[in-house]
C-alpha cells in the first residue's frame, strides 16, 4: 500500500494537483493577506513583505513543478519553503491555535497540521520532484 501511495505521489495527476494547490495558496496570499499576517511570528520583521514573498514563491514553484525540466528544482524550493513555514505553525500552536478575529481551530488541529500534515506535504513535494510524467 505504501508503494502505491508513493507511486501516486509521483504521478502526473499528483503533480497537477500540487500545482493547483500551490497556485491557489499563492494567490490567496494576495487576495486574503489578513489570513496569513497574524500567522507570521512577531520575531520576523516586515510581515507584509514575508506574506508577499511567500505568495510569489508558491506561485512560481507551482508553475515550476508542472514542467519536467524545472520539476526537481521546484520540488527542492517547495521543501525549503515548507521548512521555512514551520516557525509559523509552531507560533500558531503557541497561540492556542486561535487568532483573534481570524483562524481559530481546536488546538489538536494545530498539532495535527504540524506533526502529520506538514510531513505529508514534505513527502508529496519530494516524491513529485522525482516524477518524470
Amino acid at each position: 500500500m505504501l508503494k502505491q501511495i508513493g507511486n501516486y505521489l509521483e504521478s502526473k495527476w499528483s503533480v497537477r494537483l500540487m500545482t493547483v494547490f500551490y497556485l491557489l495558496a499563492g494567490f490567496n496570499h494576495f487576495i486574503n493577506p489578513d489570513f496569513y499576517l497574524p500567522l507570521i511570528p512577531p520575531l520576523f520583521a516586515y510581515p507584509e513583505k514575508i506574506n508577499v514573498l511567500s505568495g510569489i514563491a508558491e506561485i512560481l514553484l507551482a508553475i515550476g513543478i508542472l514542467f519536467n525540466p524545472s520539476r526537481k528544482y521546484a520540488a527542492y524550493g517547495i521543501l525549503i519553503m515548507l521548512l521555512a513555514f514551520i516557525p509559523s505553525h509552531v507560533y500558531f500552536i503557541q497561540l492556542g491555535s486561535c487568532i483573534n478575529e481570524g483562524l481559530c481551530v481546536p488546538e489538536w488541529i494545530g498539532w495535527i497540521r504540524l506533526v502529520l500534515i506538514h510531513p505529508i506535504l514534505l513527502l508529496w513535494a519530494w516524491k513529485s520532484g522525482k516524477s518524470s510524467s
